[in-house]
């Protein structure tokens, strides 16, 4: 018997390999990139525990700001353990970008958890409500009609600096976006630019992170960036909907949020001197 185990063996398609472990296994349905045994360990974010900042424990940042927060809220796909940490380190420091589009679509599962939210704020007149997570598009259209689906108008991902692309040789808040952009039918435009390079973040204290990006920001003046803006504010107003303008900041990772926080402060200054008004939101693949 051992022969026909051999020739079966020479016939069946091999099982792919998970990008996560490097092993051949079974797919996962839900995600063909990994196998169902890393599938089943990724820790997602379903019940965020703080509708600010989107953790998934105790939150004191948020508890204990006192200032104006630029952004309606964040949302994360996954809570940053030490598994998604090297999966990052993988894809953002070792350069494996056969990961960004299993990434993109872990973090549409963020948008997901957005939309639904922000839809239901919709039909209940503000009353947030959580219990939803990771449903398929299909599902959410059973519930709500298309009209009344919360939809973002444009993502603006992060830009780095001049120095880190070098490094890198790719923006991973630029490729995240555009998985994105794709699965959801939505624009992206570079509406910030990096004023200047600022250290990694990672060996800094909250209060020297919040520091250090103040000013890190601007708003993109690019004429045809502008006109492309102009372009969706004008595509908005035709259809009728008098409100802000809806935008969501990508990025890899929420840690303190002083990142987002500056660019949300550029994208609001930016918004203003069209002449018009923003509802910004971020989205990152993890949540520290």
């Amino acid at each position: 018997m051992s022969w026909v185990k051999q020739a079966r063996s020479l016939v069946a398609p091999a099982l792919p390999q998970c990008l996560f472990c490097g092993r051949q296994a079974r797919s996962s349905p839900d995600m063909p990139g990994i196998c169902l045994s890393c599938y089943s360990r990724i820790p997602w974010i379903r019940r965020p525990r703080c509708q600010t900042c989107g953790r998934h424990v105790g939150c004191p940042d948020c508890s204990r700001s006192r200032g104006p927060v630029p952004i309606r809220c964040n949302r994360s796909a996954v809570a940053y353990t030490r598994e998604m940490r090297e999966i990052l380190g993988q894809y953002k420091y070792r350069g494996n970008e056969r990961l960004t589009p299993l990434l993109g679509q872990m973090l549409d599962k963020a948008y997901a958890l957005l939309q639904k939210e922000q839809s239901d704020r919709q039909r209940t007149g503000g009353t947030l409500q959580t219990h939803f997570f990771c449903k398929p598009i299909m599902a959410l259209k059973s519930n709500l009609s298309r009209s009344n689906l919360w939809q973002a108008d444009l993502l603006v991902p992060v830009p780095v600096s001049t120095v880190r692309l070098l490094e890198r040789g790719f923006n991973q808040a630029e490729q995240l976006a555009e998985v994105l952009c794709r699965r959801r039918d939505l624009l992206q435009l570079p509406l910030l630019v990096r004023t200047r390079h600022t250290a990694k973040q990672s060996f800094k204290s909250r209060s020297e992170r919040l520091a250090d990006m103040k000013h890190a920001f601007t708003g993109n003046m690019d004429a045809a960036v502008l006109h492309r803006l102009r372009e969706q504010l004008d595509a908005t107003a035709f259809r009728g909907q008098q409100r802000p303008l809806r935008i969501i900041i990508i990025d890899d990772i929420y840690t303190t949020g002083s990142t987002i926080r500056a660019c949300a402060d550029a994208l609001h200054s930016l918004c203003e001197s069209m002449g018009c008004t923003a509802e910004i939101y971020s989205l990152t693949w993890a949540r520290s």
